[in-house]
């Protein structure tokens, strides 16, 4: 465990970029940044799009690590290389940015009201792999629909079982279930949500810490007893849906969470943009959530 890069994502100022797009939703990302399906022809060409517009998102002069403390990145992003150096510690040693690493294969089918997490094969073999590519943490995520007990105890339950595999290999887990911005029941999910959480919080060992991914709740200040619990490293929020203008404005309101976004980030980048242009709106979009990051209404 690396205690410099655990201080700064424990103490340290600002937000945690989501560049972790995985196969399912690259087409989609790629088509934002302004690269149609019909610009490649197989999905190796699709992945080698999708690493060069990370790519120049994270070369970028914005992207740096006064305002953004961690970074999420995609398995086949740590892979590969950027200006020479795996992507892990080119983030590291030439931003200052911690890497975390998208571990889950996207989503089961919906039973129960959520969508629990796709069995995640040969993790022990990811861990390995993170570990030997200087990786500091993993990211996984679930989705919860519906205010059914039984559908959310199991998504909270399967995120702390692999969650405890990841820190025995030595990397911290962020627990990322998801509440669906347009349930119906968002709030009465919230409520449940955070008393299966607490619990599983209060079953974990003095050295067993894990990091949180919400979406940003409904009522103002809800998950502050995450925030301050002593097995929470850092609670983080995604945009979920949202404009990058609402969920700064709701974020603003939460005291003690900081964003980690992905398409809020990155929602006005083109790829036909210039460099200059290209810069502006990244640094336009990192000012604004670490803005909504540090500086609380409350």
């Amino acid at each position: 465990m690396n205690t410099q890069q655990m201080e700064k994502i424990k103490t340290g100022k600002g937000f945690i970029a989501a560049l972790d797009q995985s196969g399912g939703s690259t087409p989609k990302a790629l088509a934002e940044y302004g690269v149609p399906e019909e610009a490649y022809a197989s999905e190796e060409e699709m992945f080698d799009l999708v690493h060069e517009m990370r790519t120049r998102i994270m070369k970028s002069s914005a992207f740096h690590s006064d305002k953004i403390l961690g970074a999420i990145l995609f398995e086949q992003t740590m892979d590969r290389k950027i200006d020479g150096d795996y992507t892990a510690d080119y983030l590291a040693n030439k931003k200052g940015i911690v890497p975390f690493l998208k571990v889950d294969k996207g989503l089961a089918d919906e039973k129960d009201g959520v969508q629990l997490m796709k069995p995640i094969d040969h993790l022990d073999e990811t861990l390995k792999r993170a570990n030997d590519r200087h990786i500091f943490g993993t990211k996984m995520r679930s989705v919860i629909k519906e205010a059914n007990q039984e559908g959310i105890h199991k998504v909270v339950e399967q995120q702390f079982e692999m969650g405890k595999i990841i820190i025995g290999a030595g990397l911290v887990p962020i627990i990322e279930p998801e509440v669906d911005i347009h349930s119906a029941d968002k709030e009465a999910i919230e409520h449940q949500l955070k008393e299966e959480l607490l619990t599983h919080l209060n079953m974990l060992r003095d050295d067993e810490r894990v990091m949180l991914k919400l979406t940003i709740p409904s009522k103002d200040g809800f998950y502050q007893e995450l925030v301050d619990h002593d097995r929470v490293i850092r609670v983080v929020v995604l945009s979920g849906g949202y404009s990058r203008d609402e969920a700064n404005k709701k974020l603003k309101r939460n005291q003690g969470l900081i964003a980690s976004f992905s398409r809020a980030l990155s929602q006005d980048l083109h790829a036909d943009q210039t460099e200059s242009e290209f810069t502006h709106a990244l640094q336009t979009a990192v000012d604004s959530i670490y803005d909504a990051s540090v500086n609380k209404t409350q």
